[in-house]
């Protein structure tokens, strides 16, 4: 009996080019030939069905000394987030995640393709690529007069989320905290409002997925694309700070936008807990209750690879036909999970990029 083809997924989230980037194997030979280090490399996600995806760049931060997967596993917490970064050290390591991705698709011989348009991500799925597309997470490298920001675009950037959890000089992210709401404190600064703007010009996609509730309705007032979290869940069913509300999720849906489930355990579990032992169908419900309040042409899949603790039935890249298997069995036909693994995710990049 021959096996059923994989289904595609295009995945709204991974952190591989910071796990390469402190690695001790030159990135390009780890990630093309594969290191089995972490949840991604290229022949783990031909494995695993995974053809594309968006590939953060992401500014560290130095350790706290918090052992914050400790901290995770209390009734309650709030993760004391680190100070701003400098922008100088911040904007070299963005030139370097950027540049391992660039060495990643030039070393490639035609497997790997940074794509800056919507067409490019349906050639990648028609010829067997993989789709790559160039996201920064936290716009600390960035300066304030933008000048980078021409500059990453030239080299392929076509997301970007101002702020990663910690503050920066455009806007404040959401903390860690369970049990909270996302409205934990300002959102844009006045340089954050001209970053949006400069995006909305450029048609770079705004992601919302750290920004904190007052950001998130910054965003929806200025920005004329449509409404994106590349990696969220929803607050109804954890009430976790890191999830959209319903409000949220209504705005999303009224700009024909999308979200894209994250597999972070602590973001999925109801009881904010970071831990593996977390069932696929703790997704499942995320999934049903973003299709009710989004509609099912808003929702995808933002795994958070590389950068999460994720159920261990899915364990790595790989297990994307475990959790595909389970959202069939729970009853969406074949052509809802064509539209959450891949399609919509394609359909929102034209609705922002263009074609």
């Amino acid at each position: 009996m021959s096996r059923s083809p994989l289904m595609p997924v295009f995945d709204g989230h991974n952190d591989v080019l910071l796990r390469l980037m402190r690695g001790k194997i030159q990135p390009e030979k780890a990630f093309l030939e594969g290191d089995n280090i972490g949840h991604l490399d290229l022949p783990r996600m031909r494995q695993g069905g995974f053809f594309g995806g968006f590939f953060a760049v992401y500014v560290p931060s130095q350790d706290m000394g918090i052992d914050v997967d400790a901290l995770m596993t209390h009734r309650e917490y709030d993760v004391l987030l680190p100070p701003a970064l400098d922008h100088a050290p911040s904007q070299q390591v963005t030139v370097h995640m950027a540049s391992i991705l660039i060495r990643i698709e030039r070393a490639s011989k035609g497997e790997v393709k940074i794509c800056r348009s919507a067409a490019d991500i349906r050639d990648c799925l028609d010829h067997g690529k993989l789709a790559a597309i160039l996201h920064i997470e936290g716009a600390e490298g960035i300066d304030p007069d933008l000048y980078m920001l021409d500059v990453l675009y030239e080299s392929g950037l076509r997301s970007i989320g101002p702020v990663w959890s910690r503050p920066n000089i455009f806007g404040h992210g959401v903390p860690f905290r369970y049990p909270s709401t996302p409205d934990t404190g300002p959102g844009l600064t006045e340089r954050g409002r001209e970053l949006v703007k400069a995006c909305n010009r450029l048609k770079i996609m705004v992601d919302l997925s750290h920004l904190n509730e007052k950001g998130f309705w910054d965003v929806a007032k200025l920005s004329d694309a449509p409404l994106v979290a590349t990696h969220s869940n929803a607050h109804a069913v954890c009430p976790h700070s890191r999830n959209l509300t319903d409000e949220q999720l209504a705005a999303i849906r009224e700009s024909r936008g999308m979200v894209g489930v994250n597999f972070a355990t602590s973001f999925i579990r109801p009881d904010g807990q970071r831990s593996d032992d977390t069932p696929l169908e703790e997704m499942i419900r995320h999934m049903d209750h973003l299709i009710e309040h989004v509609g099912v042409d808003g929702v995808g899949l933002g795994s958070d690879f590389d950068g999460a603790t994720i159920p261990a039935e899915i364990g790595d890249v790989r297990g994307l036909p475990r959790l595909v298997g389970a959202m069939r069995q729970h009853g969406y036909d074949e052509a809802t999970l064509r539209k959450l693994c891949y399609e919509n995710w394609i359909s929102v990049l034209e609705r922002t990029w263009g074609r």
